[in-house]
């Protein structure tokens, strides 16, 4: 069973958000927690704490399995776009440049290695029965 977690409108651009996110995509969760804690981007303690999140959901979804046994991987993580606020800079001889504060929308899914074999086995107990 799949647990997502959703984080939306952090103030930092899209593109420096993918490069940390490049780094835990399809790892197991332990392991993405760790690279998180040690990484000196900014985006990275955001990262972390929804992966804390997501770890939360999962569990509230699944109340009588293990954390410890349910073998968690980041099933997929995603970086969209979000508002863009602009603003204005001088600029010489009386012009302005346009300045565009970016920020950005992640998603991050996390799954059981171990619910996709009960899945599977569940799958041919059925298939053997009919």
């Amino acid at each position: 069973m799949e647990a997502v977690s959703k984080l939306k409108n952090v103030p930092t651009s899209p593109r420096k958000m993918r490069m940390v996110a490049d780094l835990i995509r399809g790892k197991k969760v332990n392991k993405a927690l760790s690279l998180l804690k040690y990484e000196p981007k900014e985006g990275a303690a955001r990262l972390e704490k929804l992966l804390l999140s997501a770890i939360s959901n999962w569990q509230i979804v699944n109340e009588d399995a293990r954390l410890e046994d349910a073998d968690l991987y980041i099933k997929s993580i995603f970086v969209d776009g979000g508002k863009i606020l602009k603003r204005f800079r001088p600029a010489p001889q009386g012009r302005a440049h346009r300045i565009r504060k970016r920020s950005n929308h992640v998603t991050l899914i996390i799954d059981s290695s171990n619910a996709q074999e009960l899945e599977a086995d569940n799958k041919g107990v059925n298939d053997t029965k009919e």
